[in-house]
């Protein structure tokens, strides 16, 4: 009988990370914005399923701290206050900075061209001036130099805290030179990161994250 429901329970697990996957996207890229609810109906019906794995995709994000319990029923998108927002970003800032201290000293050939293929898909979504695209290449290439750590834990707690502050970081872009210049800084920050120096990559990676969460905090404060 067990090994009757098992593919029925691994088809729903692989629906619920579908659904998980779709709204960190749309969170990421500020589809959904800080403080939207989400409906579990609406949800239903675009991802052409019941509520049950729709749920199950909430509560994982809930207990992430991406999603939180809204005043009555539901979830909403998390939003902060400045003073909240300061500090994700100093602690995102300073894994950020690690990941690429233990990058440069890990890199593989795979972790280079994987970089280098990102850095690619981010330029010419730049160039495209596509918004969306951009913010998803963007979020790619920081996962890859987090994967380039060796480290499943950094990997995933540096994930983690670039899926909660998305949908902030993405209203730093309002033109498509702002997408440009971002891509033209991933071409030094790499250069550092494959330098095989460890002090050089850490701080190319604290001066290129220091600058974007400035323009970060101040386009989230107007």
């Amino acid at each position: 009988m067990a090994e009757r429901e098992r593919p029925a329970v691994v088809e729903r697990g692989g629906t619920v990370a579908r659904i998980e996957s779709a709204l960190v996207e749309d969170i990421s890229t500020g589809a959904l914005a800080p403080g939207e609810h989400l409906d579990e109906v609406g949800l239903s019906e675009r991802f052409a399923v019941s509520r049950t794995p729709v749920r199950e995709a909430l509560s994982r994000l809930t207990a992430q701290g991406i999603l939180v319990q809204g005043k009555k029923r539901g979830v909403r998108v998390a939003e902060y206050s400045p003073e909240q927002l300061a500090h994700l970003f100093e602690v995102m800032h300073e894994i950020e900075v690690a990941c690429a201290r233990i990058a440069s000293q890990r890199m593989t050939l795979l972790s280079r061209a994987e970089i280098i293929e990102k850095q690619d898909i981010c330029l010419m979504a730049a160039e495209a001036g596509d918004l969306r695209a951009y913010l998803i290449a963007n979020e790619r290439f920081h996962e890859a130099i987090y994967r380039a750590t060796g480290n499943p834990y950094i990997v995933e707690i540096a994930s983690e805290f670039r899926r909660r502050t998305g949908p902030f970081r993405s209203r730093r872009f309002a033109t498509k030179e702002d997408l440009l210049g971002s891509a033209q800084s991933h071409k030094i920050l790499i250069d550092h990161l494959f330098s095989e120096d460890s002090k050089v990559a850490s701080d190319g990676m604290r001066h290129h994250m220091a600058n974007s969460y400035l323009t970060v905090l101040r386009a989230n404060l107007v």
